[in-house]
């Protein structure tokens, strides 16, 4: 635990790549396999289940820090994160502990799970009189469901890529369903992880998924790309990125955050696909034969459990646009025009609803490419994607094999005001960086009033988040916890992808990943947009 303390306490700090790969592979050179295991596991996007509710823990940082509850609420206040809260103001450790991470896992944390109060109370008073601050604080991180760092999955595989002389593309493939939740990670997982490629071993096994291929955002004239013809333009869809394998009789589906969905589309991994076929594409709710909004596929996500009614009110649907294996070889190596031609034969032959084909876009030019682009919204899109017709897939966001590029429309954009603030995490954990945003309504008596539609934390600069964060302790009106309530004085720029109605929400409007495009220091609150600017955008 000490060690993978250590590592997550170096990634936090640094935003240097070398120093983040020379801290990965320094670690994973030390670490026992199992140990290692586990931190490719998180470190690579597994996500750990809460296992003590946070009631429970509160109440024992308090009795056995000796704090009244006032104070340990102003503590959390000024310190803005639970688990460091916590790290901080328990009395140093009387007992040291040196139990690798594996046994922390597998023997300690995870019988907390669904165990009595009194034996979680027992078992954390124990935990934390063996450990330091770093160590509590991870521990916290890990028993709290809210671990959290700064490194990619790409960083993770050159690292191992390096650590064992392998391809980070065959570290890649090997990599993944690793952070599938129903599966333990284990020392010989993590051994065969690094283990010297063997081309025979290349070739995913039972229902493993391929690394997916990813898109670099065009932010140039795309007549800079060269002859509209040598490209393959298709819509982009805003859904849930998966892969449909069917093998060895059976049939998954993986999304692209490596989650075994298969249960919760009944609709698409009962698709009939010829064995040895993997399909990549867009999962959406499809109804009156176009995407619904996002919103509509959020009420399926986190369903494990389908009515009757749900699968016929939201039908799913997947949107194919590549197949990466057919009949039983890899095809990944095989050009976008290859492939195309596979993917269209086997999408015939499926003959299911709930197989459709992505369409390809023809345009003879990019003006009328350009053209047809403004139509994105109407066709309920994000915009373009375009693919070399040369391209190989490749793994990651890469450029090595070929290029796919995502040509989106510009976003909605509206004017609003900060109206509620509540700290960040890592090193930004004593600023405020998460931000609550609401534009102006009106009454049934006149009387306007500001109504919060969008948090955002993405989009400044340091020295903005600074400005802000001033701003934000010199206005506070009221506390809530870790969140302050402050004076309506600053206006932003928000933008935006999609926006749907959701019931759910105060405004009545749910918008796809807001972000804040800039401070709008030259318009006073009174010019914020309002509730029927944003409605006007439902369409």
């Amino acid at each position: 635990m000490r060690e993978f303390a250590r590592l997550y306490a170096e990634l936090d700090a640094t935003t240097a790549t070398r120093r983040k790969l020379d801290a990965l592979r320094n670690y994973f050179t030390r670490a026992e396999p199992d140990n290692a295991a586990w931190a490719v596991y998180f470190l690579a996007g597994g996500k750990p289940r809460q296992a003590v509710p946070t009631r429970l823990l509160r109440e024992l940082a308090i009795e056995i820090a000796g704090l009244d509850e006032w104070l340990f609420e102003e503590c959390h206040l000024a310190v803005g994160d639970f688990a460091e809260t916590i790290a901080l103001l328990l009395p140093p450790p009387q007992h040291a502990s040196d139990i690798g991470l594996a046994v922390w896992m597998e023997q300690r944390i995870a019988p907390l799970r669904g165990a009595a109060p009194e034996e979680v109370r027992r078992a954390m008073a124990s935990y934390w009189d063996e450990l330091g601050q770093q160590e509590r604080f991870l521990l916290m991180k890990l028993i709290g469901g809210g671990f959290r760092v700064g490194v990619s999955r790409l960083l993770v595989t050159r690292a191992l890529g390096e650590l064992a002389g392998v391809d980070p593309k065959i570290v890649a493939q090997r990599l993944m369903g690793w952070t599938d939740g129903t599966v333990r990670p284990t020392a010989e997982q993590y051994r065969q992880l690094i283990a010297p490629h063997r081309e025979e071993g290349h070739q995913p096994l039972g229902g493993q998924p391929y690394p997916f291929f990813l898109a670099h955002p065009l932010q140039a004239d795309p007549r800079t790309l060269g002859e509209v013809k040598d490209w393959h333009a298709e819509w982009k869809y805003d859904g849930i990125r998966a892969q449909l394998v069917r093998r060895s009789g059976q049939t998954w589906l993986w999304s692209r955050g490596e989650d075994l969905i298969t249960d919760r589309f009944p609709e698409i991994s009962g698709i009939r696909l010829p064995e040895g076929t993997v399909i990549d594409g867009e999962i959406l709710i499809w109804k009156n034969d176009m995407p619904a909004p996002f919103a509509e596929l959020q009420q399926r996500i986190g369903r494990k459990t389908l009515s009757a009614k749900m699968l016929v009110e939201l039908p799913a649907a997947l949107v194919a646009y590549d197949i990466l294996e057919h009949e039983g070889s890899d095809v990944r190596a095989r050009t976008q025009d290859e492939r195309r031609a596979l993917l269209e034969q086997v999408a015939a032959q499926s003959g299911s609803a709930a197989l459709k084909l992505s369409p390809l876009v023809d345009a003879a030019s990019w003006d009328e490419l350009e053209a047809l682009r403004e139509s994105s919204r109407s066709r309920a899109v994000e915009g373009l994607m375009l693919k070399a017709a040369s391209a190989r897939y490749g793994v990651g966001r890469t450029k090595d094999v070929g290029t796919w590029w995502k040509w989106k429309i510009d976003p909605y954009a509206v004017d609003a005001v900060l109206v509620y603030a509540q700290a960040g995490h890592g090193r930004r954990a004593s600023l405020y960086t998460d931000y609550t945003f609401a534009v102006w309504d009106t009454d049934a008596d006149a009387t306007r009033r500001l109504v919060p539609f969008a948090k955002a934390y993405s989009g400044l600069t340091d020295a903005e988040i600074a400005r802000v964060d001033a701003a934000i302790r010199r206005t506070t009106v009221e506390k809530f916890g870790p969140v302050r309530s402050v004076q309506p004085t600053m206006v932003f720029e928000i933008g935006f992808e999609g926006i749907a109605r959701s019931p759910r929400h105060k405004s009545g409007i749910a918008v796809r990943f807001p972000r804040i495009l800039r401070i709008r220091d030259d318009k006073g609150i009174e010019e914020a947009d309002t509730l029927e600017t944003l409605k006007g955008m439902l369409g």
